[in-house]
């Protein structure tokens, strides 16, 4: 016995087309925070920063030499003489030298970053992803707090990468100044780090999100295929704008964590220690 297989729920009349306006489009709802976990996103974090720090170790050790008065000849070096200084006087593990201090605050501090960045991110942005006013905002509180993490390392780090450092290792400096210094002098430049990175998040987000959204427009109908081109490349702008804004500040977070250090270097000069120290010495650094 044949039967009819076909459907009916067409036939019912209560079911009718409802018009839709010309310009309306569905919404599409993402996931809150892009369906990663809290514990997911600061693993996650740990792992760039981590990958991040280490790769640019090298030239972050070239950068501070060039900054911190007394471990470069009074002169202005370039890039090219203190990576031939560097590798004449220590070789190439030179410039890895307080890599071990970096590791222990980059992983920390990195988690911290990219968890409060994005519970901010949420809250800010009032459901609207697109929100750079948000993203600013969150990654200028991800950065105090992943600061807090990171300075008292950074400044481990930044002893151990002068040259001619009297300390054998992390530990050895940590304990050096703790006991000569106080605990205080971890956090010597914090509230000149958070002057710095501050500013420094907002312009790199405010850059890297007006970029990429030009670079979409350019050629939008290849946006997805070109999504890591975009990205790199707004990267790189939005990180060269923010770091030639904020360099003088990382040229005074360098020196007044290695003021002791340079005090000694400088021990004929009786000067005050701080801020008023760093600006006397500068100055006289510049009228040689």
């Amino acid at each position: 016995m044949a039967t009819d297989a076909s459907p009916k729920f067409h036939q019912n009349s209560d079911f009718r087309t409802v018009p839709q306006p010309p310009d309306f489009h569905p919404e599409v709802t993402v996931a809150s925070h892009d369906g990663l976990e809290f514990w997911q996103f600061m693993i996650a974090g740990s792992i760039a920063g981590c990958v991040e720090h280490m790769a640019m170790f090298p030239v972050d050790t070239l950068k501070t030499r060039m900054q911190a008065l007394g471990s470069c000849p009074a002169r202005s070096v370039s890039l090219r003489q203190a990576l031939r200084s560097v590798l004449q006087h220590e070789g190439a593990i030179g410039l890895y030298r307080g890599i071990g201090a970096m590791a222990l605050g980059a992983a920390p501090a990195h988690a911290v970053y990219f968890s409060i960045y994005e519970v901010c991110k949420e809250f800010f942005s009032g459901g609207n992803p697109n929100n750079s006013a948000a993203h600013a905002v969150s990654g200028v509180f991800a950065t105090i707090a992943s600061d807090a993490v990171l300075t008292p390392m950074d400044m481990v780090k930044q002893r151990l990468q002068l040259r001619s450092s009297p300390y054998k290792g992390v530990m050895d400096c940590v304990k050096r100044v703790l006991t000569e210094e106080g605990f205080g002098a971890f956090y010597a430049s914090y509230r000149t780090t958070i002057l710095m990175n501050a500013p420094y998040t907002a312009v790199h987000f405010a850059t890297y999100e007006a970029v990429k959204r030009g670079l979409m427009e350019i050629s939008p109908e290849s946006a997805s295929d070109e999504r890591l081109v975009v990205h790199a490349t707004a990267g790189a702008a939005a990180g060269a704008l923010a770091a030639a804004i904020t360099t003088p500040l990382d040229v005074v977070k360098t020196q007044l964590q290695c003021q002791d250090r340079m005090q000694k270097i400088w021990k004929n000069n009786v000067l005050p220690t701080g801020t008023s120290w760093l600006v006397h010495t500068m100055n006289s650094r510049k009228g040689r």
